[in-house]
């Protein structure tokens, strides 16, 4: 498996078709988790490791694969468990996530699956709020627990929802005064719609910010919005959603909401983790008003204003 990405063209075959590709592997126990393959660049055996003293309990060391130095995480202490012991029959699973390579530290690698998004679920209301999942599915009658790895990197390296003071533009103040400013974020992680709603709030531009935890969801609030209005563009800013959700990922809604006559003319921006070539090829395909790479507060705050600038100024 040390070769795991695909070429763009291959990889856009799956967009709008709401599908998507897991790798299964497990921690120390029987339980199997997955996490998107899109996201993955290779999986090797581990390494030898140079410590980083001083560094986060997760952090187990450095990685130097390729002339790189990769952070490498104990995936089973991130999410609150006891240290991978055995880390020579260990394997990394080197990711991209937000601009950022990091290697997970992991027991055993199983396979490839290919599953619909209908096929992956929320996780049950009952896990609470302080769970690392974002979906889950059954596949031969077993449970797979799918990570909201955006959560763990968060709880290792904080992000920042700050705005430079010279991005912020004071004068659409002038603008937006008096009027009702609505943005719906639709995104699985509750980590990354906190951080949206938290950079929003620092416009202090009073911008309501709606939120779904699916693309099924998003759509269907959207579908709500339009029996009272005959252009929910007119009401609504934008939609700023993920590409990767349960039930139906961002491509999908976004293709649904283009055939829809009184949702067609929304202003859509895909804010995904995913690499950025593979997305700007995604967003001409599905017809997207925009990509942003997450996290990056500034950037959203930067395409935010501009839209605001595009329908008031």
């Amino acid at each position: 498996m040390s070769n795991l990405m695909e070429s763009i063209d291959s990889r856009t075959k799956l967009v709008g078709e709401n599908r998507l590709e897991l790798l299964m592997f497990r921690l120390k126990g029987k339980q199997i988790f997955a996490i998107n393959v899109f996201k993955i660049q290779e999986v090797v055996q581990v390494p030898p490791l140079t410590e980083m003293p001083h560094s986060h309990s997760a952090i187990c060391g450095v990685a130097h694969l390729r002339g790189r130095a990769i952070p490498v995480i104990d995936l089973n202490v991130a999410i609150g468990r006891t240290p991978i012991a055995d880390r020579e029959n260990g394997n990394l699973i080197v990711t991209e996530y937000n601009q950022s390579v990091q290697g997970f530290l992991v027991g055993s690698v199983d396979r490839i699956i290919n599953l619909n998004w209908d096929s992956i679920l929320p996780p049950p209301k009952a896990s609470g709020k302080e769970h690392f999942l974002t979906a889950f599915t059954r596949v031969n009658e077993e449970i797979v627990e799918i990570l909201d790895v955006e959560r763990v990197l968060a709880d290792i390296i904080p992000p920042t929802t700050q705005v430079s003071e010279d991005v912020i533009q004071r004068d659409l103040l002038d603008l937006v005064k008096g009027k009702k400013l609505e943005i719906l974020s639709v995104d699985d992680s509750t980590t990354a719609r906190r951080q949206i709603i938290e950079t929003i709030a620092n416009l202090n531009m009073g911008i309501i910010v709606r939120t779904a935890n699916d693309g099924l969801k998003g759509l269907t609030l959207l579908e709500k919005m339009s029996e009272e209005c005959d252009d929910v563009s007119s009401e609504l800013l934008m939609v700023i959603t993920d590409a990767e959700m349960p039930e139906m990922d961002g491509y999908r809604m976004t293709h649904e909401i283009r055939n829809n006559p009184k949702l067609k003319n929304l202003h859509i921006v895909m804010h995904t983790s995913l690499s950025g070539s593979f997305n700007e090829a995604m967003v001409e395909k599905v017809g997207c008003d925009g990509f942003l790479s997450k996290f990056r507060p500034d950037a959203l705050a930067a395409i935010i204003q501009e839209r605001i600038r595009q329908v008031y100024g």
